[in-house]
Formats: structure tokens, sequence, C-alpha cells
């Protein structure tokens, strides 16, 4: 049977009702730009966020954007930003005049490496941006430590995270802004654009919302340059109709990267990662060689104990020249949806090769030529893994 990548109305269709009431709600009210929705949505994300401050914003980039600005963050100015990322975390940095300095990541959870990190800070370092990337949470005691030694700020891109923790800690809570996103695809998707900026610093959060309307405070007096990242209200009702299920969303993804994990790890030439391996190629390498499986044909993600990851993707690595690829073709031959989550690292991108390099960035390179994502959506049925399973069964089966 065919499996998508993703399907949304798989999700949205059961709510269908709610979602129709909620459209009317605010059809009828007609307060359409902020209003009691939005405040409410941001109300009820506080758990999730552990910040005293959320602003609902147009996107999880402007989110990012938007704490930039608040931060006064711009020319002149250096912020470090995992080299191995979507492209929305390097790109607000370069919009505010700034520049971002790519570090590398950990090869296991995919996260900004702290010590690389460390390497890489300058007079002109001003912040960092970590990134949870794929639903799993980053090091941040060990980031938050540097920033403070250094005075950094911290900027949390947790748009692939809301709901993540480590250690009880909810993604955003670390740092002096979260950032997350509510994009369709991601584990709470509204039906267009959305995001989340979150802080406890009262002044932060007062200069946020003032940017967050053109820098306007009273109204039509501008104290700055701010922009329009304001939450549609429509988006906003959208997203409480969807906030109650959001605990049963992550249970169901848990549970399908559970089920992979256990289908997945007895196969021949299957590798689990683990925290031995964590931020050094050479020592996950010198392991990996003593392993039964000594040239592994998959290394399976790993969800570290001390984090509540929430799978917003199921990630391998497919290890040797041509094999992620292969996999791909393999996977779409048969209909199983899967996704390159990421072809190419920052440092790679085209409009970014007028940025002098200071270090070699073999992780995220390395990465960028072996990821592959499987479905691992809530409304996963089991016989729809079961295929999944079964035709990555297949592809190990042969030899390379």
């Amino acid at each position: 049977m065919p499996v998508p990548l993703l399907d949304v109305n798989a999700q949205n269709d059961p709510l269908a009702a709610a979602l129709e009431a909620a459209f009317q709600r605010v059809l009828r009210s007609g307060q359409f730009i902020m209003g009691p929705e939005v405040a409410a949505f941001e109300a009820d994300c506080a758990p999730l966020t552990g910040c005293t401050h959320n602003l609902g914003v147009s996107s999880g980039t402007d989110a990012i954007l938007l704490a930039l600005m608040a931060l006064g963050i711009g020319p002149g100015d250096e912020v470090i930003v995992p080299a191995f990322t979507f492209f929305a975390t390097a790109g607000c940095v370069s919009r505010v005049g700034a520049t971002p300095v790519f570090a590398d990541v950990c090869p296991i959870c995919f996260n900004l490496d702290p010590a690389h990190a460390a390497s890489l800070i300058t007079p002109r370092t001003k912040a960092m941006i970590p990134v949870h990337l794929f639903g799993q949470m980053a090091d941040m005691d060990a980031l938050m430590a540097l920033a403070k030694s250094h005075g950094l700020y911290v900027i949390e891109d947790a748009a692939q995270a809301f709901g993540a923790s480590s250690r009880g800690r909810p993604a955003g809570s670390f740092g002096h802004f979260g950032c997350y996103s509510f994009f369709p695809s991601k584990n709470l998707g509204a039906l267009g654009d959305a995001g989340l900026l979150a802080t406890s610093d009262p002044a932060l959060a007062e200069r946020a919302r003032m940017l967050r309307v053109h820098g306007m405070e009273p109204k039509y007096c501008h104290q700055g340059v701010g922009g329009n990242f304001r939450l549609d209200t429509l988006q906003a009702a959208f997203l409480r109709v969807k906030l109650p299920h959001y605990p049963s969303y992550t249970a169901a993804r848990q549970a399908n990267a559970e089920n992979y994990r256990v289908a997945l790890s007895p196969l021949p030439g299957l590798v689990q990662a683990d925290a031995r391996d964590c931020q050094c190629l050479p020592r996950q390498a010198a392991r990996l060689s003593q392993s039964p499986a000594a040239s592994p044909r998959l290394i399976l993600p790993v969800a570290y104990p001390q984090n509540e990851h929430i799978w917003n993707q199921y990630t391998l690595r497919v290890p040797g020249p041509g094999q992620r690829d292969a996999l791909k073709a393999h996977l779409l031959g048969q209909g199983i949806g899967c996704e390159i989550y990421y072809p190419l690292s920052l440092d790679q991108q085209p409009c970014y090769q007028n940025l002098p390099q200071r270090s070699d960035l073999p992780v995220a390179h390395l990465l960028a030529q072996e990821v592959l994502s499987l479905p691992v959506y809530p409304e996963l049925s089991r016989p729809q893994q079961d295929e999944v399973i079964a035709a990555v069964q297949r592809f190990v089966a042969v030899p390379a």
C-alpha cells in the first residue's frame, strides 16, 4: 500500500466540525487581526514553553527574526548557528545584517556541538542559535554555560521541538528567547503559517511585542523599526482546537519511533547509535568498526535518556557512497514517502559561498550525504508502518 511521508488530512479531518466551528466563531466576531483568540492561544501555550511571555507570530521564521531584532543584533555582529539545519536559522541572521558563523554538529543527535561552537567565538560574537533538530533538544546545559562565560545571547530555534524537553525543562525555556513553528507539517500544525516567540524576560517581551507591530507604541508612534509579525487570528483559533490533542499526537509519534527501533535493530548491518558516539566522528567510527556490523548499512536515530524526543522526523543515516540515494529510490519506487532533511549544509548553500569558513565541518557534510527521514506522523497506521519496515528490510538484505 502507498505510505505518504505525511498526511495532514488524516489529522485534520476528524477535527473538521471543531475547525469549522472555530472558523465561524472568528467570522462572526469580525476581529481578524490579534484579539481574544490569539491571547487565549498564547496563554494555552505557556505550559509547553515553560515561559511567562508567549507571543503569537506569523511564522517560525519570523519568530527567529523578531528575537534577533529584539536583542539588537545587526551589522558587525556574528551569530553562531549549526551548519546542519533548515535555512531559516541562518537566513534570519543575514536579514538583520549580521553574519552567520557555521558550527559543526553531533553525528547522533544532529544538534550543535558545544565544543566546536566555543572554538568559533570572537569579540564580534553576540549570540548563538542552537536548533533542537528533528524534535530532540540540543545540549543546553553546556551551551548555556558557554554563553554565560562569554556574555552571549541564546535564541533557541525550537521550530521542530514544541513540547520537547530535557530533564523535564521545555525546549525554548533555557535561552533568552524560544522560537516555535506551527507550519502544517510540524507536530502541532496550523492550516497555514503560524509561529510563537517565548521568553521569561519581561523587558524583552515588551520590546518584542512592540516590534511585532512595526515598532508601534502607542498607536501611530513608532519607537523602533519593527515588522508585521502578527499571528493570524484564524490560525490561532485553529491551533486552539488542535492543542488539547497534542499529547496524543506526541505519544503516537513516540510509539512509531519505538516500533521502528524494535523492528529494525535486529537486522544485519543495523546500528543503534548511543551517547558514546556523541559529537565525535573518530570515536564513533572506532566503535562502529568493532561492532558486529563492521560496515553498517543503516544507523538508527536515538533519543537520549535525559530528553523527551517528540520525533518531528525519524531520520536514519545511510553510510556509504550513494547508499542514501539508493534507499530513497528504493522506497519511492514502492510508494513509500521519504525525504532528505537536508541535502546541503548551510555553508554549502550557494548564497553563502562568499562567507569565509573558519574551520572544517565534517559532521555536517557527512550528514548531508547520509540522512533520510521515514514517515513517523501520528496517524501512520501499523500496517502502513509495516510496509515501510518491510521495504527497509528488503534493501538491507541486498548487499551494498
